[in-house]
């Protein structure tokens, strides 16, 4: 399973593990992935998805799946995230 967010693309990061001796050595920061089971309103279906817990917030922030989705760029997304956002754009369409 790879660490990157689904909703928002984040990854892993390198940068330096700093000692008390000022030593420097190469280390990765990793995003705070959470398993999450999402609502969406519209299709009234859930969906299990791997997101990092600053997307979660912005997910609230914005109002929920559908509205984050609908905002959201499709390079962010992955697949699963892709397929989620048309299956709401189609349902919006319909509706």
């Amino acid at each position: 399973m790879s660490r990157v967010c689904e909703l928002s693309g984040k990854g892993p990061m390198s940068g330096n593990k700093v000692s008390h001796a000022n030593n420097k050595s190469r280390r990765r920061f990793l995003p705070n992935l959470n398993d999450v089971t999402m609502i969406s309103d519209i299709l009234g279906q859930s969906f299990k998805l791997r997101v990092s817990a600053a997307a979660l917030r912005t997910v609230d922030h914005r109002g929920g799946l559908d509205a984050f989705l609908a905002k959201a760029s499709d390079d962010e997304l992955s697949e699963k995230a892709l397929k989620i956002k048309k299956e709401i754009a189609k349902a919006q369409v319909a509706a």
